[in-house]
């Protein structure tokens, strides 16, 4: 019985990877239809092409090795206030406009502490199991 709930979960897993992956590709194929059925891209059009190669190349990191990096997300959420601030810097306020880009810069220092600790600790974590051996 546990391996047929292992086994109805895992498809399950890989049947909801499919459905967003396809979702994605679908999404960004519109998008570029759009583009070319308005004469080409705008930065608006290049930035949201590159938000869903993000989310695309997030989806087959996860299928290929079961782990999530939390970098993926924030590259996501840098890119989208950065395709933000790129639309609507004309109209923009300045507070929102120092708001958006004190945003994007923590975002990017998070970028950095993640992955910095996460070399350092997987560097402290081989060389304690090496030692262990």
């Amino acid at each position: 019985l546990e391996q047929l709930g292992n086994f109805l979960s895992e498809g399950f897993h890989y049947l909801g990877l499919f459905v967003v992956g396809g979702s994605i590709l679908w999404a960004s194929w519109a998008e570029v239809f759009k583009i070319i059925g308005h004469g080409g891209p705008d930065i608006k059009d290049v930035l949201l092409l590159f938000i869903y190669l993000e989310l695309g190349a997030m989806v087959g990191f996860y299928f290929k090795t079961k782990r999530m990096p939390v970098r993926f997300l924030i590259y996501i959420a840098i890119t989208a206030l950065t395709r933000v601030l790129a639309i609507d810097v004309k109209t923009m306020e300045d507070t929102h406009m120092l708001i958006i880009t004190v945003s994007i810069l923590i975002l990017s220092l998070a970028v950095l502490v993640l992955k910095y600790s996460s070399n350092k600790f997987r560097a402290s974590a081989e060389g304690s199991s090496e030692s262990d051996m």
